[in-house]
């Protein structure tokens, strides 16, 4: 199996999964890059991501499963998908991988929360996470759901940032998973008063349980 980490940053946020989807397969094609696909009257490629990104959402560090045929040389992949993939999709290595998605267990994320008016003293964000239960409203597959999302908090930080404060935090990415945004959905419900007027989310890494990097 091999894997490509890309990241999705700028204009490329608003692309949908399966927007990105369609664009990747087709720039393997634009490329010249042969890839394995199913078989039958509607052949598809397989190719797979291994954490689906939220429209609205930047990453450096997304995942993408797929098998390439004819001997592709992978070290020269990352260079011919760029040059067919739009801007803010960006290859940044290739390789050969057999770590199961399952051990890919905690993200790295950062959450920038920019106030109109001024941001609040950051203690009032800090006091919000450290409560010992922090109930939220999360969609689920039989619609929304108050849960605590304490738990899948597995460390977190907040500073000041030219744009407001800015949220470090390690969660959990499946199994549960944790959707970044719900960290400011905490701050709104607890200290609505320090509640972001904008919020921006970027993926920073992905991890293994004991805190390694997944790849």
């Amino acid at each position: 199996m091999h894997k490509l980490r890309y990241e999705k940053t700028g204009n490329a946020r608003w692309f949908s999964h399966l927007d990105l989807m369609h664009m990747i397969q087709r720039a393997f094609l634009r490329a010249g890059i042969a890839i394995k696909h199913s078989e039958g009257y509607h052949p598809h490629a397989y190719v797979s991501v291994a954490l689906p990104l939220s429209v609205g959402q930047e990453s450096v560090c997304e995942i993408l499963e797929f098998t390439a045929l004819d001997g592709t040389p992978l070290e020269s992949i990352p260079a011919r998908l760029n040059t067919v993939l739009p801007e803010g999709l960006r290859v940044l290595e290739c390789y050969d991988s057999d770590r199961k998605l399952k051990y890919l267990t905690d993200l790295r994320v950062r959450v920038i929360l920019e106030y109109d008016n001024g941001a609040p003293e950051q203690g009032k964000i800090t006091s919000v996470f450290d409560r010992p239960e922090i109930l939220v409203n999360k969609k689920g597959k039989k619609g929304p759901a108050e849960v605590d999302i304490r738990p899948m908090i597995h460390a977190i930080s907040v500073g000041s940032h030219p744009d407001g404060l800015v949220i470090e935090a390690t969660i959990a990415a499946q199994n549960p998973s944790l959707n970044p945004e719900l960290l400011a959905a905490a701050i709104g419900k607890y200290a609505p008063d320090a509640a972001p007027d904008f919020v921006r989310v970027m993926r920073l890494e992905t991890l293994e349980a004991d805190g390694s990097v997944f790849r």
